[in-house]
């Protein structure tokens, strides 16, 4: 045999192995981490996630590093796109390079649809197309404003959308992979204003929950049990005080049925991409911005730092990913930012902190830190290892210790327990460390602490203008509640 047919399949496959692949991001909103079939919710319907699962690597404990205000999902955007601590950066990444604009200078064709929060100029300095783009943080998912990126290089007028809001965004990915065929990589990112409510999904698909409903969450409570800072704005009022089983049953069947309506938009996605010529060479990242609580800890939104709330989903799926794997390591959103760096062989901008999560699946190592930190607004800071976890709230000097490994639902406090006495003191300076790693400067303790007892029941609440009317007559209006006068 001639030397040059040895070397020519090994060149080949040399070229195949060295070319950069495309990356596609498929970003949910408000997901809970324990909403996925295959990493064991036997109750919720999501074979298209299930199969991202299948083929590829779950990093089960992802987290959200926080959020200054109680629309969380502004911060945790500006991370995942910057990489960087929320603490370090404006919100509307002003200043700061962003994933999209990092990966257009190096080559990449840029494309995004769906939720953006962080204000119209970081997206226009972040992506070179776009189509079915929201501007803002969330609508009645059957009334989405929507705008494109115009030939003039702007983003055109506001119109309101003809289809539910998940079907719309895959309806613009789609058509993307569809007719790209560029030699360049593309950088896709689809980002979802599902599961965030107004839980109003189609009917058909909150009809096969109420069918058959999921239980409720193990610590489903009729109220917080202590006043943590943010217990009545937006989320929170949401449903009426105290919490019913038959309110939080009939709310978790409509986010359920969200995130498989949402589920079946990632399928036709997939199957775009499968048909065309990038199946091979497409890196697939799913995740979500944080999660909710839907009733766990008598909560309904994610203004907390419980693992329900402040965790989210992150898979990802393609050439060089294992498949069917998982690991425990703790990690942030922000890491997807120098993971995808690193695939695309992509320089990360100084003053990164997150870490690129690759050598996780390569077996290279175990772990990228040995503790998460998270925060709300000056009201609450947590830290937490492979097995405890420190809820601290400042302004009622009050304090939660939690055994995840026995407790992994956060509902024994053993922060009384004097044989605690030394955990608690060095996971406090744990959290002090945490603080000046990420620029938090707010004090872990308050002159003038306030009382943490609060009692909300029969609390008036109002509806936002953006919940359709058979959701503000399920939920605000009688048996449940009464809308304020205010």
């Amino acid at each position: 045999m001639k030397l040059w047919h040895l070397i020519l399949p090994l060149a080949c496959a040399c070229a195949i192995q060295a070319q950069t692949p495309n990356i596609l991001l498929l970003f949910a909103d408000d997901q809970r981490p324990d909403t996925i079939g295959a990493h064991g919710n036997p109750y919720i319907r999501t074979p298209n996630i299930d199969r991202l699962v299948a083929e590829g690597f779950s990093f089960r404990r992802t987290y959200c590093l926080g959020s200054r205000g109680g629309a969380v999902c502004v911060p945790s955007r500006a991370m995942l796109n910057t990489g960087k601590s929320y603490f370090r950066i404006p919100m509307d990444m002003e200043g700061e390079t962003t994933l999209g604009q990092l990966l257009g200078r190096n080559g990449f064709a840029t494309f995004a649809t769906g939720k953006w929060h962080n204000g119209r100029e970081s997206w226009l300095k972040s992506f070179q197309q776009g189509r079915n783009i929201m501007i803002g943080g969330m609508s009645d998912h059957l009334k989405v404003p929507l705008v494109d990126l115009g030939q003039d290089g702007e983003l055109t007028e506001e119109r309101e959308g003809v289809r539910f809001s998940s079907t719309l965004f895959a309806d613009a990915a789609i058509d993307f992979l569809r007719n790209y065929r560029e030699e360049q990589p593309f950088f896709a990112y689809v980002a979802f204003t599902a599961p965030h409510d107004p839980r109003n999904p189609p009917p058909k698909y909150r009809r096969m929950y109420y069918r058959n409903p999921p239980p409720l969450p193990p610590n489903f409570a009729p109220q917080h049990p202590f006043n943590n800072g943010h217990m009545t704005l937006r989320d929170e009022s949401l449903g009426p005080w105290p919490r019913t089983r038959t309110v939080v049953q009939d709310q978790l069947s409509e986010y359920y049925g969200l995130i498989t309506q949402l589920d079946r938009q990632v399928g036709r996605i997939l199957r775009e991409l499968a048909a065309g010529p990038h199946a091979d060479n497409t890196i697939i990242v799913y995740t979500a911005d944080h999660g909710l609580a839907v009733g766990s800890h008598g909560l309904l939104g994610k203004q907390n730092l419980y693992e329900h709330s402040m965790g989210a989903p992150l898979v990802f799926s393609g050439p060089g990913v294992p498949q069917g794997d998982e690991s425990d390591a703790l990690c942030y959103l922000l890491d997807i930012f120098p993971t995808l760096c690193a695939l695309a062989g992509v320089e990360v901008p100084d003053g990164t902190d997150g870490y690129d999560l690759a050598p996780v699946w390569r077996g290279e190592t175990d772990s990228v830190r040995d503790s998460i930190f998270t925060s709300f607004r000056d009201v609450m800071r947590a830290v937490r290892d492979d097995r405890w976890k420190l809820i601290r709230y400042p302004k009622t000097d009050y304090t939660q210790l939690f055994d995840l490994a026995t407790d992994p639902h956060e509902m024994r406090n053993l922060a009384s327990d004097p044989a605690h006495a030394g955990r608690i003191a060095a996971m406090m300076e744990s959290m002090r460390s945490w603080q000046q790693k990420v620029g938090d400067n707010d004090p872990l303790q308050v002159p003038e602490p306030e009382s943490k007892e609060i009692d909300l029941t029969g609390r008036e609440r109002n509806p936002d203008r953006w919940q359709p009317e058979w959701i503000i007559e399920k939920y605000f209006e009688p048996p449940y509640g009464r809308l304020s006068s205010r």
